[in-house]
């Protein structure tokens, strides 16, 4: 209300009034600008952090490379299918390599003589466990095959490198003409050039899981009409450990008959104790390590069967001969990883458990992860 006696003086008043009522009304509106602004400040910078994070996550993967063990070569290493993916880039593959590599090497430096059957160099190798070792000198190289892992399409790689330019199509070289041809041998040479090739060389192997590497080889050997193998190990199994105390004397005969050794029967062969008092076992069922002499020669190229095709490939690039061969494709028929369980189900836990000592070097020194679910009951 107005008290001054003047009308101008009433006014002048309420101007006075008017124009504080507008200054508070200014300063309030600045503040909460200024409140919003300061949440849009901070809400902006968490988004830039978020994003910068995003940003540098692949960068800080790439440093942090794993250290090679039993669980990221395997993991790396397995596919879907039993043959090789095609989805792994250059890169990864020569990774894998790395890894494979680098995990061999800490293994054997840990127990050279354990995984050596106590031997602690290369000459400590008698010349028939060379005989895996096949050599082609026009290119320097060094295979050492282990049956039931793509054996026959190296072989067959290597056989057309021996003949020279211009190379034939691999797979042109039947399978029976390829386990009939004498290939040069590491042993053939007196001991001084093996070494010396040894150093120059490229050097490279394939392995594969142990265990299913045992049950293809069950499966090649044994649920076939092979006269060889039946007459030197499956008569011996049936009588010893499948309670057929006259089995007949030819395969073709047992086959006939419905009488082949079961694959609980093989394991019953593989973990008897009078296996060891024999020696070595057959290069088909023989542990890789013992094949191939990880420890005592020092490989370049490290392939995994699982990994088959891509490892072929880059070794084909390493080589420089990657315009010149073209690896055969795997096999249709090969032992799924999915059905090992399957195999297993008639194999008692004792039996397991001693078939896994028997094999644990394998899996130690290349990478395979210890098949828990078979082990633990």
């Amino acid at each position: 209300m107005c008290v001054t006696p003047t009308i101008t003086g009433c006014i002048t008043n309420a101007a006075m009034a008017r124009r504080t009522l507008f200054l508070l009304l200014v300063g309030f509106v600045g503040m909460v600008c200024i409140i919003m602004m300061s949440f849009n400040k901070m809400a902006t910078s968490e988004e830039n952090r978020g994003s910068m994070l995003k940003f540098q996550a692949p960068a800080a993967k790439e440093d942090n490379v794993p250290l090679p063990n039993a669980d990221s070569v395997q993991s790396a290493s397995t596919s879907s299918g039993p043959s090789a993916s095609t989805s792994n880039s250059p890169e990864r593959i020569r990774q894998m390599q790395d890894l494979r590599k680098q995990l061999l090497k800490e293994m054997c430096d840990g127990d050279k003589e354990a995984f050596s059957n106590g031997k602690r160099s290369f000459e400590d190798i008698r010349d028939n466990q060379l005989e895996n070792l096949v050599v082609d000198e026009n290119h320097g190289i060094i295979y050492c095959y282990i049956p039931k892992i793509a054996c026959t399409n190296w072989k067959r790689v290597m056989s057309v490198l021996k003949e020279g330019k211009p190379y034939k199509d691999p797979m042109s070289l039947s399978h029976n003409l390829i386990h009939s041809t004498r290939f040069t041998l590491l042993m053939d040479f007196p001991r001084a050039e093996r070494e010396a090739k040894l150093k120059n060389y490229t050097k490279f192997l394939f392995v594969r899981d142990p265990l299913i590497r045992l049950i293809s080889g069950f499966r090649d050997k044994f649920l076939k009409v092979n006269q060889l193998f039946y007459e030197n190990f499956g008569r011996y199994i049936l009588r010893r450990y499948g309670n057929q105390p006259d089995p007949p004397r030819t395969a073709e005969e047992a086959f006939a008959s419905g009488m082949q050794p079961s694959f609980h029967n093989f394991i019953q062969y593989l973990v008897d104790p009078e296996r060891e008092k024999e020696g070595l076992f057959e290069p088909h069922w023989r542990q890789m390590h013992k094949l191939c002499h990880p420890c005592l020669i020092q490989y370049d190229f490290v392939g995994h069967q699982e990994t088959l095709q891509d490892d072929a490939e880059l070794l084909l690039k390493t080589l420089k001969l990657e315009d010149d061969i073209e690896f055969p494709p795997p096999y249709e028929n090969m032992t799924s990883p999915d059905h090992v369980l399957t195999w297993f189900r008639t194999v008692p836990l004792e039996d397991r458990r001693k078939l896994y000592k028997l094999y644990e070097g394998d899996f130690r020194l290349f990478g395979y992860q210890k098949p828990s679910e078979l082990l633990d009951g």
